[in-house]
């Protein structure tokens, strides 16, 4: 009697590749970061562009709620919408992914920086590399707050909250008074009148909140305090000072900076304060996210420690002032998701997304203000804001272009 065939072993699995949509969002967070040059209110031009307009990853009133959501968090708000998005695609997989491709290159070439800023001042040529990037990073600043204007203004109250908030913010740039105009307006959107009452809608199902993620936020800073106390080890104590930074600011990179030169030139003397400009002046003509500059401060600052140390220093303090924003923003998020479909959560967007504009609009007008009336500087921005509202340009080719101009025109 003849044996049964036996089946053919089936051959080894090989680990499934990330879908193509994975690759492709991944590929446009990486344009974003080649081409995200200024702050946080240009950085929401660049998204608005390349990830909402182009992409179509999410509506352009989801990436403002995500925005505003962020701006209320401490940490950095354009890495953390752009983390909330890849969040929202993707999971916390996805986020952590974003994450990593957002800011690595920034992180690089600041880390890089601070073994090679004394070569880049002698070099001289800097200034003329970096002529037009602010400018044109201007222009995505009053892209942004054309798109979103169009977007958010749909009644008289809209228009009040946008006017108010945008006054309020053009004369108060202090860190606290972005969030608390934010809630102002949340809490005014609720006891606006509407034709319609309220009605309760529960979530389908209990809401588990990620513990973990605010867990992991408290224990790290409190890990952070006492060890940098106990044992007086350079790196620990730098990751604690970057840390704090992280939860302490917010506002974005132009805040947190301040209060990084009061400790590290002033208080410990890790650097002078023409180093610590320095590395200030390199980062604004760089892309990605402005908390990139802790890789320059703590590589600066751990230059006693030999090369593996600088880089290390230069790791830690990109790790630690992104980590605790990212860490609460894990927490909120899925919290948020559950709860932005309730009826009193929908009346307080509304408020929040007109003060947002708002926000947008008076960095406008800052921005516009600290360049001056040159003629040149203001037609760099006139032609930024035209290519990108009329044109498909793609951000990297205008930055490219701004750099050419910068050295060609002396």
């Amino acid at each position: 009697m003849n044996n049964p065939r036996q089946p053919e072993p089936l051959p080894a699995k090989s680990p499934p590749e990330p879908p193509a949509s994975t690759r492709a969002f991944l590929k446009d967070v990486l344009l974003c970061s080649l081409g995200a040059y200024g702050g946080p209110e240009s950085h929401l031009g660049v998204f608005l562009r390349q990830l909402v307009e182009k992409r179509g990853y999410c509506t352009e009133d989801e990436l403002l709620e995500l925005n505003a959501l962020c701006t209320m968090l401490p940490g950095p708000s354009s890495t953390q919408t752009i983390v909330a998005l890849g969040h929202k695609l993707g999971g916390p997989r996805l986020a952590g992914l974003t994450m990593l491709v957002w800011a690595l290159p920034a992180v690089i070439l600041m880390t890089l920086a601070s073994f090679l800023y004394t070569y880049l001042a002698r070099l001289g040529f800097i200034q003329d590399v970096t002529r037009f990037l602010a400018p044109m990073a201007v222009g995505f600043v009053v892209f942004a707050g054309v798109r979103i204007t169009g977007k958010v203004l749909k009644t008289p109250g809209d228009v009040v909250i946008f006017a108010v908030s945008a006054g309020v913010t053009v004369f108060y740039r202090q860190p606290w008074v972005f969030p608390l105009v934010l809630l102002a307006a949340g809490g005014i959107g609720i006891l606006r009148p509407r034709k319609n009452p309220l009605t309760r809608n529960s979530p389908s199902s209990p809401v588990k909140a990620p513990w973990g993620y605010l867990a992991a936020f408290a224990g790290i800073a409190l890990a952070g305090i006492s060890l940098a106390a106990l044992l007086h080890q350079p790196l620990v104590q730098l990751f604690e000072s970057f840390y704090r930074y992280g939860y302490l600011v917010i506002g974005g990179g132009q805040v947190v900076v301040p209060l990084m030169q009061s400790e590290l030139v002033d208080g410990r003397g890790y650097m002078t304060n023409q180093e610590f400009l320095s590395g200030f002046g390199l980062v604004q003509g760089l892309p990605g996210p402005m908390f990139s500059f802790a890789a320059y401060a703590g590589g600066m600052a751990a230059r006693p420690l030999g090369t593996l140390g600088q880089v290390g220093g230069g790791l830690i303090g990109a790790v630690g002032i992104f980590l605790p924003g990212l860490l609460l923003l894990f927490f909120i998020y899925p919290l948020w998701q559950r709860f932005r479909s309730q009826p009193v959560i929908q009346r307080a967007l509304e408020g929040i997304k007109a003060a947002a504009g708002g926000l947008v609009a008076s960095a406008t007008v800052v921005l516009l203000a600290a360049q001056g009336i040159s003629p040149l500087p203001l037609g760099v921005t006139a032609l930024s804001t035209g290519l990108l509202l009329f044109t498909r340009l793609p951000p990297p080719l205008l930055v490219m272009g701004s750099i050419i101009a910068g050295i060609m025109v002396q």
